[in-house]
């Protein structure tokens, strides 16, 4: 799961196996397998990075401690 930031600044958190792809248009879009829709105001390389970090954690590849700190960046 990835925490991110609604528009109006409100924090969710995010399934990351349930996301099908992202757009930029500007905001960025993200487009759920359920076929809801969240716009979030992280950028799209940003997300990529928190679901690599927490690809990672769950892995064994990273330390906890290390991979909040990652996802939180």
């Amino acid at each position: 799961m990835i925490q991110l930031t609604k528009l109006n600044g409100h924090q969710v958190v995010v399934n990351s196996d349930l996301i099908e792809f992202i757009e930029e248009t500007p905001d960025t879009v993200i487009t759920l397998t359920t076929n809801d829709k969240l716009v979030v105001k992280e950028r799209m390389a940003d997300i990529v990075s928190k679901v690599v970090c927490y690809r990672r954690l769950l892995a064994g590849l990273v330390k906890e401690e290390i991979g909040q700190r990652l996802a939180s960046a």
